[in-house]
């Protein structure tokens, strides 16, 4: 690709990670430092740990320069990928898991998606889509997870065909423009309220299949997120009807 040389900022949300944080960074450094010629950073944020996960971070950041550690004042993955984007300065941002349960090859089909397109503003990883592959997903979750984007595409009319993979990267302005127009929630309904903002903005998306690999140590509580998700759900049908009405 001509012109200028990209980059990219990938951010880790964390929280009470000490078992996984020291490996999902050392596994995305080794990925990259083979893989990946553009310049790159990553950047852990911590939203509220109370275990040695603070510690274990600024470890990495002192061992690793292009890694860096900030402390969020408030919990949930929404308030950390939105600080993570007011940080940015790369020309791409996005999040992934810490426990890489998406294949961290990936990220170097990420980059080159973007390289190869520059009309690309966003690319949404698909544990759900025809060509993935996903590996040790719990019967109950798999449920759940189907059922939210039933929900969102009867409701929303999503055309993805995943909303919480955990793999998200967008252009920085993109990334910029949506944090404006979207909610303050700190959630994880956040990262669905991005993509369905960027959907009803005509933005160029990428529907990403990946291989995905079930986490069984996982903090997501199934059912206390699951209630989250029918109120957000709610909340964010009365905001896109209430501004559709004030366009017309």
């Amino acid at each position: 690709m001509s012109g200028k040389e990209l980059s990219i900022n990938i951010l880790f949300p964390v929280l009470n990670e000490r078992l996984r944080l020291r490996n999902g960074i050392e596994r995305s450094m080794e990925y990259l430092k083979e893989n990946v010629t553009i310049p790159y950073s990553l950047t852990i944020l911590d939203n509220g740990s109370d275990d040695e996960t603070p510690e274990i971070g600024r470890e990495l950041a002192e061992k690793y320069p292009e890694v860096s550690y900030v402390r969020v004042g408030e919990r949930g993955v929404g308030v950390a990928f939105r600080k993570g984007i007011e940080l940015n300065e790369s020309d791409i941002v996005g999040y992934m898991d810490i426990d890489l349960s998406t294949d961290i090859k990936y990220l170097g089909k990420t980059i080159q998606l973007f390289q190869k397109r520059p009309e690309l503003q966003y690319v949404n990883g698909s544990r759900f889509s025809k060509e993935s592959d996903t590996k040790g997903r719990k019967w109950y979750r798999k449920i759940t997870s189907m059922g939210l984007v039933i929900l969102l595409k009867t409701i929303f009319h999503m055309k993805a065909t995943d909303a919480v993979c955990g793999f998200t990267f967008l252009r920085k302005e993109a990334a910029e423009q949506l944090v404006k127009e979207s909610s303050r929630d700190n959630g994880w309904f956040y990262t669905i309220e991005f993509l369905l903002r960027a959907e009803r903005d005509g933005m160029v998306i990428y529907d990403m299949p990946v291989e995905w690999q079930e986490d069984y140590n996982t903090t997501v509580k199934v059912w206390k997120t699951i209630k989250n998700y029918l109120v957000q759900i709610h909340r964010l049908r009365k905001t896109f009807k209430a501004e559709s009405k004030g366009k017309k």
